[in-house]
């Protein structure tokens, strides 16, 4: 059975990632206050769309949110993302969460919230600044000869096979090392018992033979 995705609000946002979902075989469903929006939504094929505010119960339950996999709340409000998140998580009992972000420094109340990933344009931009910076460190601390050593970036989609597993509960093949897990604007050296999250990148170093294997474990693409 397809995993069931709803898109919360936004518009731009919730059309590119709807085609992208729907794509890649996802059932999406996009629930917008807006009926214009809707409108224009609805021309997407295989995309489900509801008409409502997401922030009220009522109208994530007219839509059936509890029969969905994940939920993503993509409105402009930082406070109505956070509570879509907490209606669809802690009353309608879906599995997981996104909430889009426009202020970074909420990142780890949304998280100490219980939603299960956070995602905030400005940090992403930081991150990818930082992830290079930080590459470009290690790859002239690591002998790479005869390319027989590989550094590589994933990342962690939603609904990913090592989205929410301990390092340690990870399957890699046994010459892959995690070497850091990125998340955010923060760059964090894995121990066993750290939890990958979606929106994570994760670090890998690992032989030229084995990336494609360990890539295909932790995003089951």
């Amino acid at each position: 059975m397809k995993k069931r995705i709803a898109l919360i609000g936004g518009f731009h946002k919730a059309r590119t990632l709807a085609m992208s979902l729907i794509k890649q075989g996802y059932a999406v469903t996009a629930i917008n206050i807006s009926r214009e929006h809707c409108e224009a939504l609805a021309e997407i094929k295989q995309l489900c769309v509801f008409n409502g505010d997401g922030t009220m119960p009522y109208i994530l339950e007219d839509a059936s949110i509890y029969n969905f996999d994940i939920a993503i709340a993509l409105t402009g409000r930082d406070d109505d993302n956070l509570v879509i998140c907490e209606l669809c998580k802690k009353k309608f009992g879906v599995a997981k969460t996104v909430a889009l972000i426009g202020d970074p420094s909420k990142t780890e109340f949304f998280y100490r919230m219980g939603i299960d990933s956070v995602v905030c344009a400005i940090t992403s931009v930081t991150s990818i600044i930082e992830q290079q910076a930080f590459l470009d460190e290690i790859a002239t601390l690591v002998p790479i000869g005869d390319g027989r050593i590989k550094i590589s970036q994933v990342p962690i989609p939603v609904g990913a096979p090592a989205a929410d597993l301990r390092v340690m509960d990870v399957s890699l093949p046994k010459n892959v090392l995690i070497g850091c897990i990125m998340r955010g604007d923060t760059g964090m050296i894995p121990r066993g018992d750290s939890v990958i999250r979606a929106g994570d990148v994760l670090v890998l170093i690992s032989s030229d033979e084995h990336e494609t294997a360990a890539a295909h474990a932790l995003t089951g693409r």
